[in-house]
């Protein structure tokens, strides 16, 4: 299954402009517009509102195409419909709210329209599951999910980290269940757009969500991750027929080896930092840092200054050297002066 379509309906020119050039892209057969974003912070595009729902309507009527469009909440939900759109995909910032989650289950009981469910905005598989059992409890029963990837600390070179063990942890708990990968979101430009295609349909994936504008450039929102229909059909046959771009697909593998070994790095400095607080902790108790705080802070800075001289330091930030380094020290010190006040008392 494929979907495609601008990441914002802007007008009703543009939209059908659009949807008549991907009607002729092999396998295309629903046709998605943003009517509604939700942005962090106020006074940006904000999409159309309701008119957008009528072009949806137009473009289903003359190309016969099916319709899409995310939605975080019952109204947004009720317009929707309201309009004839085919298919509600909720939106992963409603996805992450189990009580937004609930209302609109709640309000789509009884109905029978198709519902597509985007992952949380979090690597949380808790959060997706009981977004689709709340709506499987309503009745609904023509289900599936789209995994967009996930907002991490180590996103880099997507915009949204795919983490993909959670898009086959999906599939091992719910074998029966449609799952889409919006590549678009995931990759976040253009370059990265074909990888990660590659990627889902080597997992697996039931289908891809694509955004395309008929001109990128002058988009509203998010151009950088937009292909023109010509383009699209390009990738789309690419990914049919397994064309290798070796490069590409090894930078984006290189990356996630990477990204895995942050990971990994990352707990083991966790845990050194919880050994060394405990063994501060413990020095501090049995009077080992017996010297005032005065005396400690100069001494700790002379232990930085030789640590900043070191050769195996070259290439690293100095200010991120000085700053964990002065954070160690001010905690060190400051479990020295709990534990003599208590000792005090």
């Amino acid at each position: 299954m494929l979907i495609a379509g601008p990441c914002s309906a802007e007008s009703e020119e543009l939209m059908l402009k659009t949807a008549r050039l991907l009607k002729n892209v092999n396998g295309i057969s629903v046709f998605k517009a943003g009517i509604w974003k939700s942005r962090t912070r106020p006074n940006s595009f904000e999409g159309v509102g309701t008119v957008g729902l009528q072009w949806l309507q137009q473009v289903k009527q003359e190309t016969g195409l099916k319709t899409t469009c995310d939605i975080v909440n019952t109204q947004q939900a009720q317009e929707a419909l309201k309009y004839g759109v085919d298919i509600l995909c909720i939106s992963g910032r409603a996805t992450v709210n189990p009580f937004a989650m609930q209302e609109i289950a709640s309000a789509l009981a009884g109905t029978h329209v198709p519902v597509l469910v985007n992952n949380p905005v979090y690597p949380d598989l808790r959060l997706w599951l009981g977004a689709l059992e709340r709506l499987q409890q309503a009745g609904i029963t023509d289900l599936g999910a789209v995994h967009r990837g996930f907002a991490t600390d180590e996103q880099h070179p997507y915009r949204n980290h795919p983490k993909w063990e959670h898009l086959l942890e999906l599939k091992s708990l719910l074998p029966d269940l449609p799952i889409l990968c919006d590549a678009s979101h995931i990759a976040g430009k253009r370059s990265l757009l074909y990888p990660v295609s590659q990627r889902a349909a080597e997992l697996g994936a039931d289908g891809m969500l694509f955004e395309s504008h008929v001109n990128p450039a002058e988009a509203l929102s998010s151009p950088q991750q937009q292909l023109m229909p010509q383009e699209l059909e390009l990738l789309v046959n690419a990914v049919v027929t397994k064309v290798k771009l070796s490069e590409t697909t090894k930078m984006v593998d290189e990356m996630d080896e990477l990204s895995k070994q942050i990971g990994s790095l990352d707990n083991e400095l966790m845990e050194l930092l919880l050994r060394r607080t405990a063994v501060t902790k413990k020095l501090s108790s049995q009077g080992g840092l017996s010297s005032s705080p005065l005396e400690q802070a100069s001494k700790l800075q002379q232990q930085l200054e030789r640590l900043l001289q070191q050769d195996q330091l070259t290439g690293m930030d100095a200010g991120l050297v000085q700053t964990v380094v002065k954070t160690l020290q001010h905690t060190s010190v400051s479990q020295s002066f709990n534990i003599s006040n208590s000792a005090v008392a």
